[in-house]
């Protein structure tokens, strides 16, 4: 009797070691999972961001979701679906900043972890939040080496600042479009361009378009004393722009320099044998898709909370002699 009573012992403890040695086998084949949030999926910026993440995936053995989030509803909707297919939370750049507290009050009802990238969420009153964990470009340092970029070049070509004009496209409502073009200014007045040479052209649109209307309406304003212009903005396109409004208005592409910002968006124009568009500022694209990854799944395994901020000032300036040879370092060259 004692002997049966042990023989079914010994079957109970073998089922319960069985039962939660299969549960931790399920356990383990489950894996973490994190979504990737951007705002403008087709962009090859945003495009390389999703390709280092899913990098950083398979390097720690998470899954990642990326989803394109275009407008508000599908935002939402998105976060939503996340926490549906169980993720513990989500990296985004979201397509309009003001919904921070949308974002952050559907996160927290769902349980998820969030990290802000490239753009940074504000509350109701414009502020950043600044509670909420953001990995971005140091737009003002980032500006700055690109009015020196531009600078340094207008100096190589021996121009003289008494015949050099400087049309910077602004994008004010954007607190980094402001900080970049400000510090694209803060050096070119340091470089030795005089301050009353610098014309400022408010964009309504962030594309090549809108910033062709904003530079022609600057251009009208030159004094016949402009031999030569200098094109600045926050980004590729609002100079791509400002560069096509120069070569309607008659300026020789070698009276020109125009230094973009994102690397990405100017490929095309730098295939180019000749152009106004000098160059661009190649920040990491690459960097920021693996580090925001890899912090959550830190976050969420090991509770290790990102920074409130960190900063990415790291640009390459990419110009016709050697941005087939940097594109193709991270990637972006095929």
């Amino acid at each position: 009797m004692k002997h049966r009573r042990g023989i079914r012992s010994l079957c109970r403890a073998a089922l319960a070691v069985t039962a939660v040695s299969l549960s931790s086998h399920l356990l383990a084949a489950d894996p973490v999972k994190i979504g990737f949030l951007v705002k403008q999926a087709e962009e090859p910026w945003f495009q390389t961001e999703w390709a280092f993440a899913e990098k950083a995936a398979k390097d720690k053995g998470f899954e990642l979701i990326k989803i394109a989030v275009p407008d508000g509803e599908k935002t939402l909707s998105a976060i939503d679906s996340l926490a549906a297919n169980g993720a513990k939370g989500f990296v985004i750049c979201p397509p309009d900043v003001s919904l921070g507290p949308a974002i952050m009050a559907k996160a927290k009802l769902n349980d998820l972890k969030v990290i802000a990238v490239d753009d940074r969420f504000v509350d109701s009153k414009g502020k950043f939040m600044e509670d909420v964990p953001y990995l971005g470009m140091a737009a003002f340092e980032v500006g700055q080496k690109q009015g020196a970029a531009m600078a340094a070049e207008a100096k190589k070509r021996n121009w003289d600042w008494k015949e050099t004009y400087a049309v910077v496209n602004t994008f004010n409502e954007l607190d980094t479009g402001k900080k970049r073009t400000d510090g694209s200014v803060d050096a070119l007045k340091k470089a030795g361009m005089p301050e009353d040479h610098i014309l400022f052209a408010a964009l309504k649109t962030l594309d090549v378009p809108g910033s062709m209307d904003s530079t022609n309406s600057a251009l009208v304003k030159l004094p016949s004393a402009a031999k030569n212009l200098i094109i600045g903005g926050m980004n590729d396109n609002t100079v791509l722009g400002g560069v096509r409004a120069t070569e309607a208005a008659g300026f020789k592409a070698a009276n020109v320099i125009g230094i973009g910002i994102n690397g990405t968006d100017a490929i095309g124009e730098l295939k180019k044998p000749e152009s106004g568009f000098f160059g661009s500022m190649l920040p990491s694209p690459h960097i920021e898709g693996y580090k925001t990854a890899e912090m959550m799944y830190e976050w969420i395994t090991a509770g290790k909370e990102p920074p409130k901020y960190t900063a990415m000032d790291e640009v390459t300036l990419i110009t016709r002699e050697n941005f087939k040879q940097e594109l193709e370092k991270i990637g972006l060259w095929n």
